[in-house]
């Protein structure tokens, strides 16, 4: 089955009673905390052993989950001093998720040498990945990497979560970023879909070229087909809403959080 989870991004200005308040109101089942943005809920690699037990048995005393750790992690970092501290970082983040009852982290690829051919920056994102897997398996926590930024195609993706080839390294299809660089769903469902863990969700107009984010099912971005493909097959994942509001700007993260349940809702009814 298919559940609905809300990144913090949503609701950044929200402390975490207050994001399960609007989860249960709206019929979220999982959080998705976005690490690093100075996100009132709190959700940081810092937290002491006691705040990460106070989290997880808030969580777990309602019925919900904290189903991902968002990271700005970027295993292509051109700079391999960085790279290392990228490395070490989701060290970092995987004890977090472990101690949280949080089974995924997110990565990112990030920009990639673009003096280099894609086979050389895939071996060199195979390297930094193959760093950290098998103390993720340890932990019992699955990495992830996107479909984003220089990652947006399917093959690079692909190649990478292969070439490692550990049960502990798997995709998170944000079903935007492929359709951004003219993949069909299909096109993309067919070329990794058996690797996929987590899907982000966020639909949105080309406004004079670039995209702008709106609501959910009234845009560009078709989530209906990919959602039905991944019924079929069986996917138990989460349908993790990434609207970005910035700290302290206002957004509507109440209407937000309830329009995208809504439209869900309707999607997976007219599966």
């Amino acid at each position: 089955m298919i559940e609905l989870a809300t990144m913090s991004s949503l609701c950044p200005d929200w402390n975490l009673s207050e994001i399960v308040g609007g989860m249960k109101r709206h019929g979220y089942k999982g959080l998705e905390p976005r690490v690093e943005w100075g996100h009132a809920c709190g959700i940081e690699a810092d937290l002491s052993g006691d705040e990460r037990r106070a989290i997880r048995r808030q969580m777990e005393g309602e019925g919900l989950d904290i189903c991902c750790i968002a990271t700005g992690v970027r295993m292509a970092e051109v700079d391999r001093e960085k790279r290392a501290q990228h490395v070490e970082d989701l060290k970092r983040y995987i004890d977090l998720a472990a101690d949280l009852g949080c089974g995924l982290v997110r990565t990112f690829g990030g920009q990639r040498d673009r003096d280099r051919e894609w086979q050389y920056v895939v071996d060199y994102v195979v390297e930094g990945y193959a760093q950290v897997v098998d103390w993720a398996e340890e932990r019992g926590v699955v990495v992830l990497m996107e479909t984003h930024d220089d990652w947006c195609s399917s093959p690079p993706v692909r190649a990478v979560v292969e070439q490692v080839g550990h049960a502990h390294l798997k995709i998170l299809w944000d079903f935007m970023h492929t359709q951004r660089v003219l993949e069909r769903p299909g096109e993309s469902f067919s070329i990794f879909a058996e690797h996929v863990a987590h899907l982000h969700a966020h639909d949105g107009q080309y406004v004079d070229g670039k995209m702008q984010v709106g609501a959910l099912g009234e845009g560009a971005i078709d989530h209906q087909t990919p959602l039905q493909l991944l019924g079929k097959m069986g996917f138990a994942g989460y349908f993790s809403v990434e609207v970005i509001h910035k700290v302290g700007a206002g957004g509507d993260s109440e209407g937000v959080m309830a329009q995208y349940a809504n439209a869900f809702r309707r999607m997976l009814a007219s599966i």
